[in-house]
């Protein structure tokens, strides 16, 4: 039985490393998403940067190991055994789980889900050993858990959210009002003035997030008057600040007036390091401190002598140093992680799209919550500007003026996402709400803060206007809700899982390891699977030129891919109908439903299209809605032909006549011949072959009226299914308004030849 606890944790080991994969993928959008959203510097001086602060981080994040030994429960009142078991249960839950929201793209709080987890297998494995103690009822359930501690954790994290999105949101207004979009143009003394207090509390940030939790903190200096580092640094806290004020503010201002260089980069440079400072030192236990936990635990019992069973593991409520060994080895993982993860980039463009300045491809849809809190926010909107005087007003207003940019054309969709006085603040805030936290030991959710942080100064900085308030609360919303779901499944999920090891060990470890890793490996897959079809996929792209021939040009690209899709769904529906393959179809409905969504993008870009055209070439306009007209009307048809044929089949029909399925399959090869030739007339730029395309229309349209009318005469003689009568007209009907939006198309790049 010995061996299994070795194997555990070899296994523990194993499992640090994963989640060191899977954490940091998650919240590498922390400190990555302001240097990045409003690219003031290279991303590769991003990426040193950030990965120099995560090195330092891992290494000074000793003292927080301590939340995973003893920050939850009880260790006193567990036997290694079952410590081991909650352990294994944590790390297994919290890898799958991170896993998911990582490939779904969605911030979630590796904090959070690690607190939940610890807290669910030791409430698990406490109700097991009540359970079978005569002596003990339900109600000493909190002997076993460190509900003080656990209380203090969970209502930090969660009045973070609040705390963040308030400070967040106040403290962007008010530097916005004072510096405006136009804060290159202000007098030098107002950025110094504003690189003193930022730089302030960052380098403070820094020196309580890294010094203070370094070995070197624990000496005494003769300038700190027999203190260590750590108690001066605690006691001397105005001193330090107003000292470093006075210093940062006289360095801002000779850095502007006589090197001329711009401190809002710097404030980002350094802004960006403290942040994965923060996230190394803080959530570095999320990730290392379990196994590290078992594997002290581990080497407690193993030269006692007593049995697993019996021995008490008070061992784990003593302050016990992390290897610096292990600490330089996860920094290592973490910043390689860094610089390979695909996923991380997923999630960092859904938090970039919500708090982007400009106009972005809205991801989530408007429910009836968002509607409301915008309605509210509108309603105290204008409430504020009733009771503001109109001249404050106008000064507020022109604060609050962007300035207009010129590019040249194609460069249109390369502007950031928000301006650095936004990105300053972001990570002036967070360090400063992160140093608070961590002065407390208190493991806060550094996703938490650094999204709600983002979310409050893109508020306050009016990027949720009318036209995307309303996608973008729906966005944070969801990604709230993500977290609230983290919770409750990381609690119940760890339970379940601890509950079956705790049936039979030396079964249950090893099974589960093994389901472990082949949901892991399917995830991968699936990534790379949808990432490589994505890059295959022919793209719809939005239209940038501003001259008649340049969008005949690009719109042809779209024609081309528009008809090569078509032709594959709707070949796979009719072969999907034949089969009564239901997959097939969903695939197809699915299929549409992408089509769908990017003809729309397309149809919501008109607005910056037409403000994008030369005044010489008005006349594409026409050209270019007539197109995105006729895309549509082609998309619509194809959606009602596949949900048709999937209603059909899903509602356990009889399965259409042979003579049905004879004519659907002559038309549709007749139709992936027209589509072969106008996808190769787009192709290859031939334009002179639309004639003899166009010929042909009048053939294939007559050939579907005859299939019609053959139907008509099966009714009347030999049909008894009217749910088949109805598909098989409604498929058809379909199929000519497919063939006639297709045909308008073509005669509208015949008219511009």
């Amino acid at each position: 039985m010995d061996n299994i606890y070795l194997l555990m944790v070899i296994a523990l080991g194993v499992l640090a490393v994963i989640d060191l994969v899977v954490g940091v993928s998650n919240d590498a959008v922390n400190f990555l998403n302001s240097a990045i959203g409003s690219k003031a510097v290279s991303f590769k001086t991003i990426m040193i940067v950030a990965s120099v602060g995560i090195a330092c981080g891992a290494l000074f994040s000793s003292g927080m190991m301590e939340v995973a030994r003893k920050g939850i429960f009880v260790p006193g009142n567990f036997m290694f055994d079952e410590i081991m078991i909650i352990f294994m249960a944590v790390m297994i839950t919290d890898i799958l789980l991170l896993d998911i929201f990582n490939t779904l793209g969605m911030p979630t709080s590796t904090t959070v889900s690690i607190v939940f987890n610890l807290l669910g297998a030791a409430v698990c494995i406490a109700l097991i050993k009540i359970s079978g103690d005569d002596t003990q009822n339900y109600s000493d359930l909190f002997t076993y858990i460190n509900t003080e501690k656990a209380k203090q954790i969970i209502g930090g994290i969660l009045l973070s959210v609040v705390v963040a999105f308030s400070i967040g949101a106040l403290v962007q207004y008010i530097s916005r009002i004072l510096l405006s979009f136009h804060f290159e143009k202000k007098a030098i003394w107002v950025g110094a003035l504003f690189g003193g207090i930022a730089l302030t509390a960052l380098v403070y940030f820094i020196l309580m997030k890294g010094i203070k939790g370094a070995d070197i903190a624990k000496q005494s200096f003769d300038f700190t008057n027999g203190l260590t580092i750590r108690k001066f640094l605690e006691s001397y806290v105005l001193e330090l600040v107003a000292a470093f004020f006075v210093f940062w503010t006289g360095f801002s201002y000779v850095f502007m007036k006589f090197f001329n260089q711009n401190i809002y980069k710097l404030i980002i440079i350094i802004g960006t390091f403290s942040l994965a400072l923060a996230f190394a030192g803080n959530d570095l236990v999320n990730f290392i401190g379990v196994p590290i936990a078992g594997w002290q635990s581990f080497e407690a019992w193993s030269g006692s002598g007593i049995p697993a069973s019996e021995f008490a593991m008070d061992a784990l409520g003593k302050k016990v140093p992390t290897p610096t060994l292990w600490l330089f080895l996860a920094s290592a993982v973490m910043v390689a992680t860094l610089w390979l993860s695909s996923k991380s980039k997923e999630v960092l463009k859904t938090s970039l799209n919500l708090s982007s300045q400009g106009e972005t491809k809205e991801r989530f849809k408007p429910n009836f919550v968002s509607r409301g809190v915008v309605r509210g926010a509108i309603f105290l909107s204008r409430t504020f500007t009733a009771i503001t005087p109109d001249i404050l007003s106008k000064r507020i207003d022109i604060q609050f003026e962007k300035p207009v940019i010129e590019l040249s054309k194609d460069k249109t969709y390369e502007l950031p996402a928000f301006d650095m006085v936004r990105a300053s603040v972001n990570l002036m805030v967070a360090g400063i709400l992160i140093s608070i936290a961590t002065s407390y030991k208190l493991p806060l959710s550094t996703t938490y803060v650094t999204f709600m942080v983002a979310m409050g100064t893109s508020l306050a900085d009016r990027a949720w206007g009318a036209e995307s308030a309303v996608y973008r609360v729906a966005g944070v919303l969801n990604v709230i809700g993500g977290w609230f779901l983290t919770a409750f499944s990381a609690f119940f999920a760890a339970a379940v899982v601890a509950f079956l090891i705790s049936w039979n060990v030396k079964v249950m470890v090893p099974v589960l390891l093994l389901v472990t890793a082949i949901l892991l490996t399917r995830n991968m897959l699936a990534h790379r699977k949808k990432a490589r079809a994505e890059k295959e996929e022919d793209s719809i792209i939005q239209a940038e030129s501003s001259s008649v021939q340049g969008v005949v040009e690009e719109s042809a690209d779209n024609i081309r891919a528009v008809v090569s899709r078509t032709s594959k769904i709707y070949t796979n529906t009719i072969d999907s109908l034949a089969k009564q393959d239901l997959e097939g179809l969903k695939k197809s409905k699915k299929g549409v439903k992408k089509l769908n969504d990017e003809v729309e993008a397309l149809k919501d870009n008109i607005f910056y299209f037409i403000k994008n055209l030369d005044e010489s070439s008005i006349g594409a306009s026409d050209f270019y809605i007539n197109v995105i007209g006729n895309l549509q009307d082609m998309s619509q048809s194809l959606e009602y032909i596949s949900k048709a044929s999937h209603k059909h089949v899903n509602n356990n029909h009889l399965k259409l006549r042979f003579n049905q399925i004879k004519d659907l399959k002559e038309t549709e090869q007749q139709l992936k011949t027209l589509f072969g030739k106008i996808k190769s007339t787009f192709s290859e730029r031939n334009f002179e072959n639309i004639n003899i395309i166009l010929d042909e229309k009048q053939q294939l349209l007559d050939k579907v009226n005859e299939r019609i009318k053959k139907q008509v005469a099966r009714t009347r003689t030999e049909e008894d299914s009217p749910k088949n009568t109805t598909l098989y007209f409604s498929l058809l009907l379909e199929t000519k308004d497919l063939i006639k939006a297709t045909m308008s198309l073509l005669e509208a790049y015949k008219e511009q030849q």
